[in-house]
């Protein structure tokens, strides 16, 4: 059941994402940021953690838990740290899967030729 779930809760963010590029024609950058957006919006109210719970892949791969983790790292800090950890935590919490894109891609890109 948790599999079925993590599908059907990944399936609407994706499907939310889509119909904002088709219905209101939006560039995929704009509907990224917005989703973005929407994920920290939906953690500062602390109604994101509970859909992490509840679907879990199916919330923590889409974009929108990238805005979680972010909102979620900064205001964990923040209780720790004051004003600063508010900017330490958004990076203390990112880094790990931006460093991963960055290496994974780099080494894409040794390996493999472009085509065009």
């Amino acid at each position: 059941m948790v599999f079925l779930w993590a599908f059907i809760v990944g399936g609407i963010i994706c499907v939310i994402g889509q119909l904002i590029m088709d219905i209101f024609k939006k560039t995929p950058g704009f509907t990224l940021s917005l989703l973005v957006v929407l994920g920290a919006i939906l953690d500062g109210f602390g109604l994101y953690e509970p859909l992490v719970d509840f679907a879990g892949a199916g919330a923590t791969v889409p974009i929108t838990s990238f805005g979680n983790a972010l909102v979620h790292g900064a205001l964990l800090e923040a209780e720790k740290s004051g004003m600063i950890g508010v900017i330490t935590g958004m990076f203390e919490v990112t880094s790990s899967g931006i460093s991963a894109a960055i290496i994974f891609g780099m080494i894409g890109a040794l390996l493999f030729k472009p085509k065009g």
